[in-house]
């Protein structure tokens, strides 16, 4: 089963080598990750996405409850939560295709950040079936490139993660 796990750690250097060495060192992969620092400047809230049993998903979030930099985990999987991703994708856009990439694009309600005469640039925010849906959508010889920044996740209504 796909976890979104959400934690607050320090924001120090090597706090996120430490927790990316408790997956690799036990064998466990991750997804996607993103960091980055909170409204506090001294916390980072990273989200990480794994595959794994319930079990296995406990394991690892008492693992990393153990770890010093961490001060809080939740399973965001485990109730109601909002998950986004970015995407930006740059295609080929030559002649009659530049008008079916743009209405495509406007479906999917994303955005055209970049025009040339011969490419798009195109970003596409929500959750990662979405997104692959547009990719599915659009030919496949079109796509020059891709880049994701995978799932970021918030709790809904009161559930929080934040230092009590």
């Amino acid at each position: 089963m796909r976890h979104i796990i959400s934690l607050l750690m320090e924001n120090e250097a090597g706090a996120l080598s430490r927790v990316a060495g408790l997956f690799s060192a036990r064998g466990y992969n991750i997804e996607s990750l993103s960091v980055a620092p909170t409204e506090d400047p001294t916390l980072s809230r990273m989200t990480l996405v794994t595959i794994g049993s319930d079990s296995v998903v406990e394991q690892i979030t008492k693992q990393l409850n153990k770890l010093i930099d961490v001060i809080k985990v939740i399973d965001l999987s485990d109730g109601d939560h909002i998950e986004c991703e970015l995407m930006l994708v740059k295609v080929s856009a030559i002649g009659k295709n530049r008008k079916e990439i743009k209405d495509t694009t406007e479906i999917f309600c994303g955005h055209i950040v970049d025009v040339t005469d011969k490419s798009y640039i195109i970003e596409l925010t929500g959750t990662g079936s979405k997104l692959d849906a547009f990719l599915d959508t659009i030919s496949h010889n079109t796509i020059l490139e891709t880049v994701r920044t995978g799932a970021s996740g918030i709790g809904r209504g009161e559930r929080t993660l934040e230092i009590k």
